[in-house]
């Protein structure tokens, strides 16, 4: 796997960090520069009916600092003027790539008409995509799902058909709109995209490990892999895929490193948002990064019922302070489910409050 390039732009290493709403923000997008090993990295998906009237939320969502470039802004939308304008107004904030949502299975989303509910309409998808590419100097990508449900597969025709309209590269999660989250990605059709098309094709969809990423990279041969919930889970992953791609060992932090950086990300936090928001986020991240670790699941349990900044810390220090001496904690009966980060949503303004518990 080479790093490979949107227009003049290297993607290297040719790993990305995939958009979730609520989640690749710019305190998470840095946390996860910093470790190492990502060749470019996505806003959350922005709303262009927000951003074109001035909403505060959406304008705050195009922040991004210069140590995460190459730095690409996704939008959403189903009106080609409004795309269009959303898609200058990135421009204007120095985004180096605009990328189009054409993924999210949100119903909120797909009602309005954008996300992967373009997959119903290509016509209007292509009308989005000329009138974008019409308006930016920058790089535009494109973000699709393989159909909109297994009985309208069109993901090589979309595909085929964003070429012909001056896209850039093309990302594909391996999943139908219909299916969500739910079953394995379909990384055949994401091969099939990369024989029809002669731009870059990147794969996206269930890589959590090394082991299976360079599986389906070696299967598909895409020009580069996303990866999305798994850096929340491991925010090193980026860092070993590019150690294997190097042919060195996969770095492995240490107990102390773990720590660290979940009190690094909740310091950031802490820095940047309300700490009601912050005790939200920080709940987040934990009931992914937890995932694996001696006594993970009664860990996140304490975290959701923590109210304020100090609970949070000290049952960090606690946590991490028994797995050193042994004396986990005890996961049995718990279940965590609602922890889970299953759809683009979320982590939606709407959702917030109910998710984080507080």
């Amino acid at each position: 796997m080479k790093p490979f390039f949107v227009r003049d732009i290297a993607i290297d290493p040719p790993l990305i960090l995939s958009p979730m709403a609520g989640v690749t923000d710019y305190v998470f997008r840095r946390l996860i520069k910093r470790r190492g090993g990502v060749g470019l990295v996505v806003s959350e998906f922005i709303s262009v009916e927000g951003l074109t009237r001035g909403n505060p939320k959406s304008k705050r969502q195009m922040r991004f600092d210069e140590e995460e470039r190459p730095f690409a802004v996704q939008i959403f939308g189903g009106r080609p003027e409004r795309m269009a304008m959303g898609a200058e107004m990135a421009e204007e904030v120095g985004a180096d790539i605009l990328d189009v949502n054409c993924g999210c299975p949100a119903p909120k989303v797909v009602k309005n008409g954008g996300g992967s509910g373009l997959l119903r309409e290509p016509d209007r998808l292509e009308e989005i995509l000329k009138a974008i590419k019409r308006a930016i100097s920058i790089p535009l990508t494109l973000k699709l799902r393989t159909g909109y449900s297994d009985s309208s597969i069109n993901v090589v025709d979309v595909a085929k058909m964003a070429e012909q309209c001056g896209v850039e590269h093309i990302q594909v999660h391996g999943r139908t709109r219909e299916q969500g989250y739910k079953g394995l990605a379909n990384w055949d059709l994401i091969r099939q995209v990369k024989e029809a098309v002669s731009i870059p094709v990147s794969g996206n969809g269930d890589i959590t490990s090394i082991e299976y990423g360079m599986e389906k990279w070696r299967e598909s041969g895409v020009n580069g892999i996303l990866i999305g919930r798994g850096a929340m889970q491991n925010p090193w992953i980026f860092r070993q895929f590019e150690d294997v791609l190097a042919g060195r060992e996969p770095y492995q932090p240490d107990l102390a490193e773990k720590k660290a950086v979940l009190l690094e990300f909740f310091e950031m936090c802490l820095g940047e948002m309300p700490e009601i928001v912050a005790l939200g986020k920080m709940k987040q991240l934990a009931g992914q990064f937890t995932k694996g670790l001696p006594g993970g699941a009664a860990f996140r349990q304490t975290l959701y019922h923590s109210h304020s900044e100090q609970e949070i810390l000290d049952n960090i220090s606690t946590y991490f302070e028994s797995i050193e001496k042994r004396n986990l904690f005890d996961d049995s009966c718990v279940k965590d489910s609602d922890l889970e980060i299953t759809s683009c949503e979320a982590f939606s303004s709407e959702t917030r409050s109910e998710a984080v518990g507080v």
